[in-house]
């Protein structure tokens, strides 16, 4: 039996406190609502129960910002994509956010398992004034488990409509993507992490940002091959490769304790999840 899961987060901002609604159906939820920065900052821990996604399972979450809400979301566990008879299993992710908002999109990694048939797709609508911190992280097997990527494929689907966008499939065949000098060169672990805006950032403030993610990443990532881009006026991209997630998700962890400060003038407080 296929699985198809829904959440709704609506956040919004009452005087001083981001307060925060949700809907659900099937196994996509909260699993706890935290004020640990104070009542401004709602930070949301999300869980799927079944623990993975197999062929024909559909999740789709929708996070909506009104107006001056901040909200940080991040998982427990790692999203799991495992082996499919044929049918693909998708993620959705959809984040909206209006003008002075503020999101944290912050999961855990995702584990494509070998014969896996995937699409994860996360699209980010900005109005005037709102932005956002987020990260994604993918593993192609399990390789410390015996379990390298020899078959399958999952489909990696990053966007802000009309502004940046990033789409690939990474196939178990494509043994030139996979292992070649011009592709991943034989790295199984990968990282999108990303600054976007809803209007130009400025000149100086897309700098101060490729910057300060340069100096985070000189000294948190000896282990992985990574660079720091600004492809459109709104929007710095950080782009990480390296055998496993481990390494990767202690370089971005890095680099947004030096953004938050950098570009919103607040301390680098981390989940106390990512602590347990």
């Amino acid at each position: 039996m296929s699985w198809h899961g829904r959440l709704a987060l609506r956040y919004r901002r009452e005087g001083g406190r981001t307060v925060a609604h949700d809907r659900h159906d099937g196994p996509l939820r909260v699993l706890q609502a935290l004020y640990p920065e104070g009542e401004g900052i709602c930070h949301h821990v999300l869980v799927h129960p079944p623990g993975g996604l197999v062929g024909g399972d559909d999740l789709a979450l929708a996070i909506t910002l009104e107006e001056g809400a901040h909200a940080l979301v991040t998982t427990p566990g790692a999203t799991r994509f495992y082996r499919s008879a044929g049918a693909a299993a998708t993620q959705h992710s959809t984040l909206r956010l209006a003008s002075g908002a503020r999101l944290e999109w912050l999961p855990l990694e995702t584990l494509a398992y070998p014969g896996c048939e995937a699409e994860n797709v996360t699209r980010i609508e900005l109005e005037g004034g709102a932005e956002a911190i987020g990260w994604d992280v993918l593993a192609l097997g399990l390789p410390a488990s015996g379990l390298p990527f020899d078959r399958g494929a999952i489909v990696q689907h990053l966007e802000v409509p009309g502004c940046w966008l990033e789409r690939g499939r990474l196939a178990a065949e494509d043994r030139a993507l996979l292992d070649g000098t011009g592709g991943l060169a034989g790295g199984r672990a990968l990282a999108t992490m990303w600054f976007v805006a809803g209007a130009a950032l400025g000149e100086a403030r897309r700098e101060t940002l490729v910057e300060a993610a340069r100096r985070a990443l000189d000294t948190s990532a000896p282990a992985l091959t990574a660079g720091v881009t600004a492809p459109a006026p709104g929007v710095v991209v950080l782009r990480a490769l390296a055998d496993r997630t481990e390494p990767l998700l202690h370089a971005l962890r890095s680099v947004r304790d030096a953004w938050r400060p950098a570009a919103w003038g607040l301390p680098p407080h981390r989940p106390r999840l990512w602590r347990t």
